[in-house]
């Protein structure tokens, strides 16, 4: 079930009950919410707030679904959901991943522009994850490849990308093998679920938020 792209050396990972579909899965895959003191659901993207969590499959139709009375029926007491809920999961998403692939370029594991992720993958660079921006030319981004066992996103813009690699605008990015990686592919995933269409690709339809 999970979305969550999991590493085989994380498959002992807690697993947690989505409280729309009732499927259970590794934590990777879902988001977890809270009710604050004053009652009202709130996004625990980093999964460090205090209280009791409910989980929810990282998918916009699905976590469109809970703010229809899962929420109060899985906290057993009537909260409040704020409006567009999804829309502030994708923003702190879109900022987790962000930051996360900053982490990942200070620690050298990271390389930005067309050249540089080309000589990646043509120079046997062990790469775990290729990231291209969604809004990049389609007959550019088709000139790189994902090697076997890597994982491909395109779910951030070229700006939100840029701001990753602490630059304006960036098209294309690759990921060494490392932690950092295992969690932007963990998150990344996450973000997808939340731009993807019934249809299976491209954003939800609403513009990308930039951090």
């Amino acid at each position: 079930m999970t979305r969550g792209g999991k590493h085989n050396d994380r498959a002992l990972d807690p697993e947690r009950k989505c409280i729309v579909t009732g499927e259970i899965g590794p934590k990777a895959g879902l988001i977890r919410f809270v009710v604050g003191p004053d009652g009202t659901v709130i996004p625990d993207v980093l999964e460090k707030l205090p209280g009791r969590g409910m989980w929810v499959t990282a998918d916009r139709a699905i976590l469109e679904q809970a703010t229809k009375g899962q929420f109060s029926r899985s906290a057993k007491m009537a909260v409040k959901v704020p409006d567009g809920l999804a829309d502030e999961v994708e923003r702190q998403l879109v900022r987790r991943v962000a930051d996360l692939i900053a982490l990942a370029r200070k620690s050298g594991i990271a390389v930005c522009g067309f050249e540089k992720v080309k000589g990646w993958l043509a120079g046997g660079e062990n790469v775990r994850v290729l990231l291209q921006a969604d809004d990049g030319s389609s007959r550019g981004k088709a000139k790189l490849w994902t090697p076997q066992g890597a994982r491909y996103f395109d779910c951030l813009t070229s700006q939100e990308l840029g701001l990753a690699f602490g630059r304006q605008s960036v098209i294309h990015g690759a990921l060494a093998t490392g932690g950092l990686s295992d969690r932007v592919v963990e998150e990344a995933a996450k973000l997808k679920g939340l731009r993807e269409t019934d249809g299976g690709n491209g954003s939800t339809g609403k513009e990308k938020v930039a951090r």
